[in-house]
Parts: C-alpha cells; structure tokens; sequence
C-alpha cells in the first residue's frame, strides 16, 4: 500500500474519533452534569419512639416514694438503672 494512502487513512480514522467523541461528550455531557447535580432524595422522617438515646428518669411522685436514695442518685446522674429482676445478686448460697 502506498505510504501516502496509510497517512490518509490514520488521518481519516482519527478524525472519525474525535468527531464521535465530540458529538458523544456534546450530547451526553449536560445530561451527565446535570444528573450529578439534581437532588431528588427526601428528608428521612425522625424517630419519635421512646428511649431513642438518652434516659429520662421516672419523677413519678408514685415512682419515688419507692426508690432507694442510691438508686434515684443514679438516675439524677445520667445512669441508666438496672431493674431489681435483672440486678445481680448479692446474696450467697450455702451449700
């Protein structure tokens, strides 16, 4: 093949290239742009659900006649209680 012919033809591809790039970035270039920059999300609705992360003590006046002086100086400090079922023991079995 005559080596003017093969420049012509490098020539005629790359070309082709650049165009169809061109064309291709022209036509999906906004639409790209603009999808990455549309915000179509809504705000997640806030939990109202009781005990959703901090504690609130019982300051039922019912509720604190009850309560030992420990254990309402651990509620009025931030500490969440530990229900009398649920507490270790404190006695031993003999045996």
């Amino acid at each position: 093949m005559n080596p003017i012919r093969k420049t012509l033809i490098g020539v005629a591809m790359a070309a082709s290239m650049l165009t169809g790039g061109a064309i291709g970035a022209a036509l999906l270039g906004n639409s790209a742009a603009t999808a990455a920059t549309t915000s179509t999300t809504t705000p997640a609705a806030t939990s109202t659900a009781p005990g959703a992360g901090t504690f609130h003590s019982n300051e039922d006046p019912t509720h604190e006649a009850g309560e030992s002086a420990a254990r309402e100086a651990a509620e009025n400090s931030g500490q969440v209680p530990v229900p009398p079922a649920a507490a270790p023991s404190t006695t031993q079995a003999t045996g």
